[in-house]
């Protein structure tokens, strides 16, 4: 039986994906049977969720995904750029492990662009964000960063090129390589612009299509095997 927390991470590697797309509905029963669970846990779960800004109520409808609107895409942006650019300021440097860590995640992003799991290479595009700000050791604003990254996701290009994936990946391996060099204002810089060409990444969300995509979007088959 699924717990509240796991419901709610599966949701959210499915946004990191991009196998839920903005809007969605999220029906109680259907998750509880996906699940298998009671619909007080799918409950508690979605209203932790709503709490983060992931999700919403609508009254006699049910719960959706969020879709955010420009201006809060802009916003979320923009609190995003300020988080990370200034995460890497108040750094002095990175440690080895860091250092490390961060290489790691890096051969896992490449092994992903060479793959045709687009699901996958997303889900580490995205994450590397979250990685990082893991590596400078503050758990608020990495908590902080991770839902800021979910809802910007929810608006983002839901099916990113091979060749997009590749810009991104070279701009995370160029923020990598300034922080290795210990060169944290070159670091800041690149990850002010990496953020900020935000606008050209996106593209019109893709409707939803019932039980079946919400199935695959949160790997139920894979996590009963």
């Amino acid at each position: 039986m699924a717990t509240a927390e796991e419901i709610g991470d599966r949701i959210v590697r499915a946004v990191l994906s991009r196998r839920l797309f903005p809007g969605e509905r999220l029906g109680e029963s259907d998750l509880a049977s996906l699940c298998g669970c009671s619909r007080t846990i799918v409950r508690e779960a979605l209203n932790r969720l709503a709490a983060r800004g992931i999700v919403h109520v609508r009254p006699r409808r049910g719960w959706f995904l969020a879709d955010p609107g420009p201006d809060e895409l802009r916003k979320a942006f923009q609190a995003r750029l300020v988080i990370e650019t200034g995460l890497i300021r108040l750094a002095a440097s990175l440690q080895s492990r860091e250092i490390a860590r961060l290489r790691s995640h890096l051969d896992r992003q490449r092994a992903a662009l060479d793959g045709s799991d687009a699901g996958r290479r997303s889900l580490l595009l995205g994450d590397f964000h979250i990685c990082l700000a893991e590596c400078f050791g503050n758990p608020f604003l990495t908590a902080t960063l991770r839902d800021l990254t979910v809802r910007s996701t929810l608006s983002a290009l839901q099916h990113q090129s091979r060749a997009e994936a590749a810009q991104s990946f070279a701009e995370h391996l160029g923020i990598f390589q300034a922080l290795e060099l210990g060169d944290m204002p070159e670091a800041e810089a690149r990850m002010a612009a990496h953020l900020g060409s935000w606008e050209a990444k996106l593209q019109p969300p893709i409707p939803a299509n019932g039980l079946q995509r919400l199935r695959d979007a949160l790997d139920i088959a894979r996590a009963e095997a």
